[in-house]
Protein backbone atom coordinates (compact mmCIF):
# COMPACT_ATOMS: atom_id res chain seq x y z
CA UNK A 1 0.00 0.00 0.00
CA UNK A 2 1.38 3.41 -0.93
CA UNK A 3 1.92 6.10 1.69
CA UNK A 4 -0.65 8.36 0.06
CA UNK A 5 -3.24 5.57 0.16
CA UNK A 6 -2.55 4.99 3.86
CA UNK A 7 -2.98 8.71 4.55
CA UNK A 8 -6.19 8.89 2.52
CA UNK A 9 -7.73 5.89 4.26
CA UNK A 10 -6.70 7.21 7.68
CA UNK A 11 -8.33 10.60 7.03
CA UNK A 12 -11.51 8.96 5.77
CA UNK A 13 -11.61 6.82 8.92
CA UNK A 14 -11.07 9.89 11.12
CA UNK A 15 -13.89 11.77 9.41
CA UNK A 16 -16.34 8.85 9.73
CA UNK A 17 -15.37 8.35 13.38
CA UNK A 18 -15.92 12.06 14.11
CA UNK A 19 -19.32 11.88 12.38
CA UNK A 20 -20.28 8.93 14.54
CA UNK A 21 -19.12 10.59 17.77
CA UNK A 22 -21.10 13.73 16.88
CA UNK A 23 -24.15 11.61 16.02
CA UNK A 24 -24.00 12.87 12.46
CA UNK A 25 -25.14 10.93 9.40
CA UNK A 26 -22.42 8.90 7.70
CA UNK A 27 -20.88 10.81 4.77
CA UNK A 28 -22.50 14.07 5.89
CA UNK A 29 -18.99 15.58 5.92
CA UNK A 30 -17.04 15.95 2.68
CA UNK A 31 -13.27 15.93 2.33
CA UNK A 32 -11.72 18.78 0.35
CA UNK A 33 -8.14 17.83 -0.51
CA UNK A 34 -6.02 20.99 -0.21
CA UNK A 35 -3.48 20.40 -2.94
CA UNK A 36 -1.56 23.69 -3.20
CA UNK A 37 2.15 23.26 -4.06
CA UNK A 38 1.68 19.59 -4.98
CA UNK A 39 2.18 18.47 -8.61
CA UNK A 40 -0.61 17.18 -10.82
CA UNK A 41 0.84 13.66 -10.65
CA UNK A 42 0.29 13.55 -6.89
CA UNK A 43 -3.29 14.78 -7.28
CA UNK A 44 -3.89 12.06 -9.86
CA UNK A 45 -2.79 9.44 -7.30
CA UNK A 46 -5.34 10.75 -4.82
CA UNK A 47 -8.06 11.01 -7.47
CA UNK A 48 -7.52 7.36 -8.36
CA UNK A 49 -8.33 6.51 -4.73
CA UNK A 50 -11.76 8.10 -5.20
CA UNK A 51 -11.16 11.71 -4.16
CA UNK A 52 -12.99 14.17 -6.42
CA UNK A 53 -12.78 17.56 -4.64
CA UNK A 54 -9.54 19.53 -4.71
CA UNK A 55 -8.88 22.95 -3.18
CA UNK A 56 -6.29 25.32 -4.63
CA UNK A 57 -4.94 28.64 -3.31
CA UNK A 58 -2.72 29.81 -6.16
CA UNK A 59 -4.41 30.55 -9.45
CA UNK A 60 -1.64 30.00 -12.00
CA UNK A 61 -0.54 26.77 -10.36
CA UNK A 62 -4.15 25.60 -10.24
CA UNK A 63 -4.81 26.35 -13.91
CA UNK A 64 -1.85 24.16 -14.90
CA UNK A 65 -3.24 21.27 -12.84
CA UNK A 66 -6.77 21.73 -14.16
CA UNK A 67 -5.39 21.42 -17.70
CA UNK A 68 -3.16 18.45 -16.84
CA UNK A 69 -6.02 16.58 -15.15
CA UNK A 70 -8.77 17.50 -17.59
CA UNK A 71 -9.33 13.80 -18.35
CA UNK A 72 -10.57 13.26 -14.78
CA UNK A 73 -13.97 14.33 -13.51
CA UNK A 74 -12.66 16.54 -10.72
CA UNK A 75 -14.35 19.32 -8.79
CA UNK A 76 -12.13 22.39 -8.35
CA UNK A 77 -12.49 24.71 -5.36
CA UNK A 78 -10.69 28.05 -5.12
CA UNK A 79 -9.80 28.66 -1.47
CA UNK A 80 -7.26 31.49 -1.63
CA UNK A 81 -7.59 35.28 -1.45
CA UNK A 82 -9.05 36.73 -4.65
CA UNK A 83 -7.57 39.71 -6.47
CA UNK A 84 -9.77 41.55 -8.95
CA UNK A 85 -7.50 40.73 -11.89
CA UNK A 86 -7.92 36.99 -11.26
CA UNK A 87 -11.70 36.75 -11.18
CA UNK A 88 -12.11 35.97 -14.88
CA UNK A 89 -9.92 32.86 -14.77
CA UNK A 90 -11.55 31.73 -11.53
CA UNK A 91 -15.03 32.23 -12.99
CA UNK A 92 -14.05 30.24 -16.09
CA UNK A 93 -12.24 27.29 -14.54
CA UNK A 94 -13.51 26.59 -11.02
CA UNK A 95 -16.65 24.91 -9.70
CA UNK A 96 -16.52 26.48 -6.24
CA UNK A 97 -15.14 29.59 -4.54
CA UNK A 98 -14.87 29.61 -0.74
CA UNK A 99 -13.39 33.05 -0.24
CA UNK A 100 -15.96 35.69 -1.21
CA UNK A 101 -15.21 38.61 1.10
CA UNK A 102 -16.63 41.64 -0.71
CA UNK A 103 -19.41 42.53 -3.08
CA UNK A 104 -17.02 43.73 -5.82
CA UNK A 105 -15.46 40.26 -6.16
CA UNK A 106 -18.85 38.56 -6.15
CA UNK A 107 -20.11 40.88 -8.90
CA UNK A 108 -17.04 40.29 -11.06
CA UNK A 109 -17.37 36.52 -10.70
CA UNK A 110 -21.07 36.74 -11.53
CA UNK A 111 -20.46 38.87 -14.63
CA UNK A 112 -17.56 36.74 -15.85
CA UNK A 113 -19.08 33.30 -15.26
CA UNK A 114 -19.80 31.79 -18.72
CA UNK A 115 -23.49 31.07 -19.20
CA UNK A 116 -22.49 27.75 -20.79
CA UNK A 117 -21.37 26.56 -17.34
CA UNK A 118 -23.46 25.78 -14.30
CA UNK A 119 -23.72 28.49 -11.67
CA UNK A 120 -20.55 29.05 -9.66
CA UNK A 121 -20.97 27.67 -6.14
CA UNK A 122 -19.78 30.21 -3.58
CA UNK A 123 -19.21 30.52 0.15
CA UNK A 124 -18.78 33.75 2.07
CA UNK A 125 -15.55 33.89 4.06
CA UNK A 126 -16.08 35.14 7.61
CA UNK A 127 -13.30 36.64 9.69
CA UNK A 128 -14.80 34.81 12.63
CA UNK A 129 -12.21 35.88 15.23
CA UNK A 130 -11.80 39.43 13.89
CA UNK A 131 -8.09 39.02 13.10
CA UNK A 132 -6.37 41.94 11.38
CA UNK A 133 -4.18 39.57 9.37
CA UNK A 134 -7.04 37.44 8.02
CA UNK A 135 -9.27 37.85 5.00
CA UNK A 136 -13.02 37.60 5.39
CA UNK A 137 -15.89 39.86 6.33
CA UNK A 138 -16.99 40.86 9.83
CA UNK A 139 -19.94 38.92 11.20
CA UNK A 140 -22.16 42.01 10.95
CA UNK A 141 -21.68 42.06 7.17
CA UNK A 142 -22.71 38.45 6.55
CA UNK A 143 -26.44 38.92 5.95
CA UNK A 144 -26.12 42.05 3.76
CA UNK A 145 -23.53 40.35 1.53
CA UNK A 146 -25.57 37.14 1.35
CA UNK A 147 -28.61 39.14 0.22
CA UNK A 148 -26.60 40.73 -2.59
CA UNK A 149 -25.10 37.43 -3.75
CA UNK A 150 -28.50 35.78 -3.74
CA UNK A 151 -29.58 38.24 -6.42
CA UNK A 152 -26.68 37.37 -8.75
CA UNK A 153 -27.95 35.02 -11.44
CA UNK A 154 -24.68 33.20 -12.17
CA UNK A 155 -23.71 32.51 -8.54
CA UNK A 156 -25.16 29.84 -6.26
CA UNK A 157 -24.75 30.75 -2.59
CA UNK A 158 -23.94 27.56 -0.66
CA UNK A 159 -22.73 28.70 2.76
CA UNK A 160 -19.84 30.10 4.76
CA UNK A 161 -16.15 29.37 5.26
CA UNK A 162 -13.98 30.20 8.26
CA UNK A 163 -10.31 30.00 9.20
CA UNK A 164 -10.30 30.41 12.99
CA UNK A 165 -7.42 31.91 14.94
CA UNK A 166 -4.90 29.20 15.86
CA UNK A 167 -5.24 28.15 19.49
CA UNK A 168 -4.51 25.23 21.79
CA UNK A 169 -7.40 26.29 24.03
CA UNK A 170 -10.11 23.75 23.26
CA UNK A 171 -12.80 25.86 24.94
CA UNK A 172 -11.98 28.85 22.74
CA UNK A 173 -11.87 26.59 19.69
CA UNK A 174 -15.28 25.15 20.47
CA UNK A 175 -16.75 28.63 21.06
CA UNK A 176 -15.56 29.79 17.64
CA UNK A 177 -16.89 26.71 15.88
CA UNK A 178 -20.27 26.95 17.62
CA UNK A 179 -20.55 30.61 16.63
CA UNK A 180 -19.92 29.65 13.01
CA UNK A 181 -22.55 26.93 13.27
CA UNK A 182 -25.10 29.41 14.67
CA UNK A 183 -24.43 31.85 11.83
CA UNK A 184 -24.70 29.01 9.31
CA UNK A 185 -28.10 28.04 10.70
CA UNK A 186 -29.34 31.63 10.60
CA UNK A 187 -28.29 31.90 6.97
CA UNK A 188 -29.93 28.55 6.23
CA UNK A 189 -33.20 29.72 7.76
CA UNK A 190 -33.37 32.52 5.19
CA UNK A 191 -31.91 30.69 2.19
CA UNK A 192 -32.96 27.00 2.19
CA UNK A 193 -30.31 26.01 -0.38
CA UNK A 194 -27.52 26.77 2.11
CA UNK A 195 -25.83 23.45 2.86
CA UNK A 196 -22.09 24.09 3.27
CA UNK A 197 -20.13 24.99 6.38
CA UNK A 198 -16.51 24.90 5.20
CA UNK A 199 -14.70 24.58 8.51
CA UNK A 200 -11.88 22.48 9.92
CA UNK A 201 -8.36 21.59 8.82
CA UNK A 202 -5.76 18.99 9.73
CA UNK A 203 -5.31 20.09 13.34
CA UNK A 204 -8.93 20.76 14.27
CA UNK A 205 -10.93 18.51 11.98
CA UNK A 206 -12.72 16.45 14.65
CA UNK A 207 -13.74 19.49 16.69
CA UNK A 208 -15.07 21.18 13.56
CA UNK A 209 -17.13 18.13 12.62
CA UNK A 210 -18.52 17.96 16.14
CA UNK A 211 -19.64 21.57 15.72
CA UNK A 212 -21.42 20.98 12.42
CA UNK A 213 -18.84 21.32 9.64
CA UNK A 214 -19.99 19.81 6.34
CA UNK A 215 -16.65 20.16 4.54
CA UNK A 216 -13.15 19.84 6.02
CA UNK A 217 -10.13 21.21 4.16
CA UNK A 218 -7.23 18.79 4.61
CA UNK A 219 -3.78 19.23 3.13
CA UNK A 220 -0.90 18.28 5.41
CA UNK A 221 -2.46 15.08 6.77
CA UNK A 222 -3.13 13.88 3.23
CA UNK A 223 -0.14 15.05 1.21
CA UNK A 224 2.46 15.56 3.95
CA UNK A 225 4.40 18.72 4.84
CA UNK A 226 4.64 21.11 1.92
CA UNK A 227 7.19 23.63 0.78
CA UNK A 228 6.31 27.25 1.47
CA UNK A 229 5.15 28.98 -1.70
CA UNK A 230 4.03 32.50 -2.37
CA UNK A 231 2.24 33.97 -5.36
Amino acid sequence: MTEIKKRFQHIDHEIRQAEQQAKRATHSVQLLAVSKTWPAERLREVAELGQQRFGENYLQEALEKITALADLNLEWHFIGPIQSNKTRDIANHFDWVHTIDREKIARRLNEQRPTSLEKLNVCIQLNIDDEASKSGIPIADLMPLAEKIEQMENLHLRGIMIIPAPTENTEQQTTTFRLAQDLFKKLQAIYPQIDTLSMGMTNDMSAAINAGSTMVRIGTALFGSRNVKSQ
